[in-house]
């Protein structure tokens, strides 16, 4: 099967995903700014995980621009990955509640959910590879058969922030926006392979 309908229903997803956090920054009641900077934290937890998506979805570009085909794992796979990457907006509306710093519990969430959707890429990855040429593939040459230290990085930071997050939630939500920091210089191997 061709890949266009995953990629712009994938697309579509992603941009309702966003759209639904922009829709829960609510205005501050009194037009002061003293009223703005008291929703200093919301603020920050709608551009963190507007980073989030944003890296996930040119993550998710680069993944697909290197494949010709999907099959119905690689369809089941995404909607298991779109699935984590949907509750964005819940967790960070949660998050939002407890003013003025995050609570233990949808810190908690909010960390599991980054993980739960990290793993998420890694069957989308795997399923790919399979349907567009197994070890031969253009994806495979580029992701394949190299550590990958960021991701593996990046899920430590998540168990730990999980840990962290009964005891010092505003620690957890530090390492949250850590590994973003580590994303956003992405990953050049699939363009690399690309463009050769």
């Amino acid at each position: 099967m061709e890949k266009g309908r995953v990629e712009a229903f994938s697309d579509g997803v992603i941009a309702v995903i966003i759209t639904i956090m922009v829709l829960e920054l609510k205005p501050p009641h009194m037009p002061t700014w003293e009223a703005l900077r008291d929703n200093w934290h919301v603020f920050v937890s709608y551009v963190l995980s507007f980073v989030y998506v944003g890296l996930y979805w040119n993550n998710h570009h680069h993944l697909f621009s290197a494949c010709r085909h999907v099959n119905g794992k690689v369809m089941w796979a995404n909607l298991h990955f779109l699935f984590w990457l949907s509750l964005f907006p819940f967790t960070t509306a949660w998050l939002n509640e407890a003013e003025p710093l995050p609570a233990s519990v949808p810190t908690a969430l909010y960390g599991f959910v980054l993980l739960m959707t990290a793993l998420s890429w890694i069957p989308l990855s795997r399923a790919l590879i399979a349907c567009n040429g197994g070890s031969d593939s253009r994806l495979a040459r580029a992701i394949g058969g190299r550590g990958d230290w960021k991701t593996l990085a990046s899920l430590a930071l998540y168990l730990c922030a999980l840990v962290s997050a009964p005891f010092a939630p505003i620690l957890s939500c530090v390492i949250y926006a850590l590994v973003a920091a580590l994303w956003i210089i992405p990953d050049r191997r699939i363009e690399l392979e690309i463009s050769s």
